[in-house]
Parts: C-alpha cells; sequence; structure tokens
C-alpha cells in the first residue's frame, strides 16, 4: 500500500500523525501542493477531487478522506485505540472530533482561504469579511474546547485520541491563517503544548 500525503496541508498532517501515533509504518508519496501536483493525471486518477491525503492499498483500492483512511488503519490495527473502546468512548471521540472538523478546523480553513493573500489564484473570490466572520467563529469555538480541557488532559478526558489529533492540527493551521489564539485560553495552551512534544508532531 502507499499513502499519498502533503504534510503542509492539515489533513495530510493528520493522517501522518495517527500513523505514528498507531506505529504504523506505510510508505508515503508526498505531494508538491505549490507545484499543482495533485492535479496531474496520474494522482487525479486515484481521487479526481484533487485532494490528498488517498490511501492506495495493493489490490489497487483507493480510499480518500484523512478520518475514512484513519479508520481503517484502526479497523486493522485496533491498539493504540484512537477512536475509542467502550460504546461510550467511541460517541464521544466521534462527537469531539466532528466538532474540531466542522466548528474549528472548518472555520480557520475559510479564514485562511479569504484572507491570505497566497491564496487569492485558488479561491476565487475572495470575500475578506466572510474570513473575519470566521475568524471569530473559530475563537468561539476555542472557548468551548478550553472549557472542556479544563476537565482533563484531553478532549476526551484521560486518554488521547483522534479528536485531539484533528484540534491539534487546526490549531497548528491558526498560525497560517493568522488567528491569534488569546492568553485566557490557558486549558488549550496547556494541552497543545503537551501533544506538542509527542514524536507525532513533528511531522509538519
Amino acid at each position: 500500500m502507499r499513502l499519498y500525503s502533503a504534510t503542509r496541508a492539515p489533513n495530510g498532517r493528520r493522517t501522518e500523525m495517527f500513523l505514528i501515533e498507531k506505529g504504523i509504518d506505510v510508505p508515503i508519496t508526498r505531494l508538491d501542493l505549490a507545484g499543482h501536483e495533485q492535479q496531474s493525471p496520474a494522482f487525479t486518477a486515484l481521487n479526481p477531487l484533487q485532494r490528498i491525503p488517498v490511501l492506495e492499498l495493493d489490490d489497487g483500492t483507493v480510499i480518500t478522506e484523512s478520518i475514512a483512511i484513519c479508520r481503517y488503519f484502526e479497523a486493522l490495527q485496533p491498539e493504540p485505540a484512537l477512536f475509542g473502546r467502550t460504546p461510550r468512548e467511541k460517541g464521544q471521540v466521534e462527537m469531539w472530533n466532528r466538532r474540531m472538523e466542522l466548528e474549528f478546523y472548518l472555520a480557520v480553513q475559510h479564514a485562511f482561504r479569504h484572507l491570505h493573500p497566497g491564496m487569492a489564484g485558488y479561491q476565487v473570490p475572495q470575500i475578506a469579511a466572510w474570513g473575519e466572520h470566521n475568524k471569530q467563529l473559530a475563537l468561539a469555538f476555542l472557548s468551548i474546547v478550553d472549557a472542556q480541557l479544563a476537565k482533563g488532559p484531553f478532549i476526551c478526558g484521560e486518554t488521547f485520541s483522534a479528536a485531539d489529533i484533528t484540534g491539534f492540527v487546526a490549531l497548528e493551521f491558526c498560525k497560517p491563517a493568522r488567528i491569534a489564539v488569546p492568553e485566557q485560553f490557558g486549558a488549550v495552551k496547556r494541552w497543545h503544548a503537551a501533544i506538542s512534544s509527542r514524536p507525532s508532531a513533528s511531522v509538519a
């Protein structure tokens, strides 16, 4: 099998972080997104959406979407469990991972695409007001995350999970999106520092 990725892209990074946390070694081909390698005929044949990551299995099966790829590896190698073990844990991880994607990462992405000068050629039209609105949405949700993290070391309590990976990658994406994390979010900053020290965080 082979993973097609690009660590500068958040979805590629979270997939690679997941693999490191699992201790799974997969051959990786990293695409040059700035050079539009994802738009090549060969890659488009793998994923018509021209997005990474893409997992190509030995039998030719192709799996796209970062969480779908992570779930494939979770089923292949259940331990360490990053999507929970009990029904309660699984439900909580799913809930928080979805929240991190839809309420936080998506807002950061919109802010980046609509405000960063480097995205002018990709996001047409850029709508500055929409970008600024999404900055505020991201920070509003981050206050909820801070309250959740005040209850325990990780998003879902005592155990590191896929929700932490998604949240961490989204938080890291705040820097290129030019979203400053307020000092008042002490629990978020403590959590970010803790995850930054994990070997998987070196994927960047």
